[in-house]
């Protein structure tokens, strides 16, 4: 994990699932359950690499395939399923890109944090009950890094924006500068007690060691 060693608190390590057929070209992949391409589970192999068998006291992962294939893929086959952890539920915009979107509101900007998402053959969700999610997953995580051990969450791109936001204490539309590639690490932690993002969107290199 990242320079801490004066720190006794554990580390909170993220990794956005390898690239899907939807995420290769800007679909967004809510309830959808998609696999991932060669490129993601190659991707998710690379993750392992940078992460090198590291001891993770708790390893969560989202139910959706294409996480659970990441954690499998990563070295980590068996982890905690978290519902909670699930990508947004985008509602009537699931499936289409951003430049979609903008068409079907006429022209208007939109991104999910500032706009949020319209019900369709799901209802959505709005970005007030994303936090909240985000915020129970960060508390079953809270007494094993209070310990001083480590955690590993499996899961997507906007609820893993949308958890780092939270653990920092930012505002929700901060979410919108957060960028997060398909496969990438992160890690979550603490400076001075504060809790802090110590390291984001880390492309998989497995030259890289996270350990």
């Amino acid at each position: 994990m990242s320079d801490g060693a004066t720190d006794p608190n554990g580390r909170l390590v993220l990794i956005r699932h390898g690239e899907t057929p939807w995420s290769r070209v800007g679909r967004h992949t809510g309830v959808t359950d998609l696999t991932l391409t060669d490129r993601g589970e190659q991707q998710a192999r690379d993750q392992g690499s940078m992460l090198r068998g590291h001891r993770f006291a708790m390893v969560l992962c989202s139910p959706r395939l294409r996480a659970r294939r990441t954690s499998e893929l990563a070295g980590y086959p068996n982890p905690a399923i978290d519902d909670e952890a699930v990508e947004w539920d985008y509602g009537g915009y699931e499936g289409i890109t951003t430049e979609q979107i903008i068409e079907m509101r006429g022209g208007q900007p939109w991104d999910v944090w500032h706009n949020g998402v319209i019900p369709g053959a799901t209802p959505g969700e709005s970005p007030e009950q994303v936090q909240a999610r985000a915020q129970r997953v960060i508390d079953k995580c809270t007494d094993c890094l209070r310990q001083g051990e480590d955690v590993l969450l499996v899961a997507h791109g906007h609820f893993l924006r949308m958890l780092a936001l939270t653990w920092a204490g930012l505002p929700i539309e901060a979410g919108a500068i957060l960028r997060l590639e398909t496969g990438s690490v992160c890690e979550l932690g603490y400076e001075h007690d504060n809790q802090a993002i110590l390291r984001w969107n880390c492309p998989p290199d497995p030259r890289v060691d996270f350990s």
